[in-house]
C-alpha cells in the first residue's frame, strides 16, 4: 500500500505542477482569451475553438519539454519574424474592433450571420501562433519547467498543463453564455469591442517596441 501511495504521489506532483503553472500563465487577459470570450458570447463554433486552443497548447508544451524551446532561443530571426507578424495581426484586429464599435447597427447575442467555422479556426490559429508571448510562456517557460522533471514523468507534467488549458478555454467559451443577458443590450457589445480594440493595439505596440529596442 505504501508503495502505491508513493507511486501516486510521484505521479500527482508533476501533474499538479504542470496544471498550476499552465493555469497561472493562461488566465491573464490577452488576445486569445478575448477572442474565445467573444465567440462564446456569440455562441459561434465554441467547441472547435476550445478544442483547437487546448490541443495547440498541449502541442506547444510538449515541444517545449522536448527541447524545441532551446532551438528557438538560438534562432532570434524567427522570433523577430513572429513578433512582426503578430503585431500586424493584432493591430488589424484591434482596428476592426473599433470599426465594429462605431457601426450604427450594433451586435446582439441573437444576431444572425457571423464568421464561418474555417474563418473562426483561422483566427484562432493566428491568435495562438502569431503571438510571440505564447512561445515565451508555453514553449520556453513551460518547457524549462517540464524538462526539470524526470524523463518518465515529463508526459505527466504535459498532461497536467494541457488539462488546465482545456478546462480554462472550455470555462471561458461555454461560461460566456451566462453573460448573455448583459449582452442583449447593444451598448454592451460596443464596450466589449472598445476593450478588445484597446487590448489588441496595446499588445501590438508592445511587440513593436520590443523590436525597436
Amino acid at each position: 500500500m505504501q508503495g502505491k501511495a508513493r507511486l501516486m504521489n510521484s505521479i500527482l506532483s508533476p501533474f499538479l505542477s504542470g496544471f498550476a503553472m499552465s493555469a497561472a500563465l493562461i488566465m491573464a487577459i490577452g488576445a486569445q482569451n478575448l477572442f474565445v470570450l467573444r465567440q462564446g458570447l456569440k455562441r459561434e463554433h465554441v467547441g472547435p475553438i476550445v478544442l483547437f486552443c487546448g490541443c495547440a497548447d498541449a502541442m506547444l508544451i510538449a515541444l517545449g519539454v522536448g527541447g524545441v524551446g532551446a532551438v528557438l532561443e538560438r534562432v532570434p530571426q524567427l522570433t523577430q519574424a513572429l513578433t512582426i507578424g503578430g503585431a500586424a495581426f493584432l493591430a488589424w484586429y484591434g482596428l476592426k474592433a473599433f470599426r465594429r464599435m462605431m457601426e450604427p447597427e450594433a451586435m446582439t447575442v441573437t444576431a444572425q450571420g457571423g464568421i464561418t467555422l474555417g474563418g473562426a479556426l483561422a483566427a484562432t490559429a493566428a491568435f495562438t501562433f502569431l503571438n510571440p508571448h505564447v512561445y515565451l510562456d508555453t514553449v520556453l517557460l513551460m518547457g524549462a519547467a517540464g524538462s526539470a522533471q524526470a524523463p518518465a514523468l515529463r508526459p505527466v507534467f504535459v498532461a497536467g498543463a494541457a488539462s488546465a488549458s482545456i478546462i480554462w478555454f472550455a470555462a471561458l467559451g461555454y461560461g460566456a453564455r451566462f453573460l448573455a443577458p448583459l449582452f442583449v443590450r447593444p451598448a454592451a457589445w460596443k464596450v466589449l469591442d472598445a476593450i478588445v480594440g484597446v487590448v489588441m493595439l496595446t499588445l501590438a505596440a508592445s511587440l513593436m517596441e520590443r523590436i525597436v529596442l
